[in-house]
């Protein structure tokens, strides 16, 4: 897969995430576990969308960037971290018993986007 079509991949579903939290917070949650009960934990939920929007923003502006360049190890890189940061902060709420039920999709979605960007990385070296 180039680093264009998994960027652009990235992008989508970070968008597609990011929309689903923003507008559908009451069906999305209840399947991970967790309760909204009140209008600041929807307002928390549709204020995540401003960090996934914006990672799927980059993702979805540096698809054109040169393969092998400083620029695509750099984005790669930090997609990588990014992603790395959500197997960690998923798996502690799998531990501590906030997520349940689909919770588990959480660090695995998060690992394989992790696994991805990883091997992007190493074809872009």
């Amino acid at each position: 897969m180039s680093t264009k079509t998994f960027l652009i991949i990235h992008g989508v579903v970070y968008t597609i995430f990011g929309l689903g939290l923003f507008f559908i917070p009451n069906l999305l949650w209840p399947n991970y576990g967790l309760e909204l009960n009140d209008k600041y934990s929807v307002f928390l939920s549709q204020h995540t969308t401003i960090f996934l929007g914006g990672i799927a923003i980059i993702s979805l502006l540096f698809r054109d960037v040169e393969e092998k360049s400083v620029y695509a190890r750099k984005i790669l890189t930090s997609l990588l971290w990014t992603n790395i940061l959500g197997v960690i902060i998923t798996l502690y709420a799998i531990y501590t018993g906030i997520f349940y039920g689909f919770g588990w999709s959480d660090p695995v979605f998060f690992a394989l986007l992790s696994i991805l960007s990883y091997i992007k990385l190493k074809h872009n070296q």
